[in-house]
């Protein structure tokens, strides 16, 4: 499968057969009723005890990356609070309104979220994991600010991959998942804390036009390729994104 096919095909239907195979798929499957030849009853109750165990191990595997990842990003959103100001100052100069461009560093993490962990509700759990973990380091915005905003940048970052009910994982879908969540933050911060501002003002419609910009560019654009180069490392090979781009390759 060719590099074209991969980010605009993403993983189908077909794909996405590998995208989640049920827990009960990583272990011997009970025998059918009249294949008592084949076991005892205890050999299928070793068996069902393994299928447990292999089921449990992989729920902690999940949510371990689901831990992981979301720790990373509140690093990530942690360290931006503090390069935002001096980026903000040289882009406000230049242009009022055009440092939205960057606001996408703290929304990424709900579109790469869904795309590594395929889950719904992934993009939620990770944002509240990683506005958690920024807020215990440091951050001088308002708890209630931020995670009112983390939960809300989830929900929008998973409308594009619910409506496809979680079978589709591609470039496109991503770059729409990330225009939708800059589209809520954009507006968002025009009602609660720009007040003032007229979203047909100047600095308003240049708010706007930069903040869906940096969503399709950061949180869209980047959030595949970053998912992309994650998987090369092999560390995705356990979960859903990582089978499904190694079936792709085959």
């Amino acid at each position: 499968m060719n590099r074209a096919a991969i980010l605009w095909c993403g993983v189908p239907a077909r794909a996405a057969q590998v995208k989640e195979r049920p827990w009960f798929d990583y272990c011997v499957r009970p025998l059918r009723l009249g294949d008592h030849h084949a076991c005892n009853h205890h050999s299928y109750s070793s068996e069902t005890s393994d299928c447990r165990i292999v089921t449990e191990m992989a729920a902690v595997g999940v949510s371990r990356s689901v831990a992981t990842l979301g720790a990373a990003c509140g690093v990530i959103f942690w360290g931006f609070n503090f390069a935002y100001m001096p980026i903000s100052s040289v882009f406000g100069a230049i242009l009022p309104g055009f440092a939205s461009i960057v606001h996408a560093v703290w929304y990424f993490s709900g579109t790469l979220a869904v795309l590594i962990l395929r889950k719904p509700g992934a993009a939620l759990y990770v944002n509240l994991i990683g506005t958690l973990v920024e807020t215990v380091i440091g951050s001088q915005f308002d708890l209630g600010f931020v995670i009112i905003s983390a939960l809300l940048q989830g929900v929008f970052a998973e409308i594009p991959f619910a409506l496809t009910r979680y079978r589709m994982f591609n470039l496109p879908i991503s770059i729409a998942s990330g225009a939708l969540v800059a589209l809520e933050y954009g507006t968002y911060l025009m009602l609660f804390r720009y007040v003032g501002v007229s979203f047909v003002s100047p600095r308003g419609i240049v708010h706007m036009i930069s903040e869906v910009t940096g969503g399709v560019l950061i949180s869209g654009v980047m959030a595949w390729y970053l998912m992309l180069a994650i998987a090369k490392t092999g560390v995705l090979d356990r979960l859903a994104s990582g089978r499904a781009l190694i079936e792709r390759r085959a």
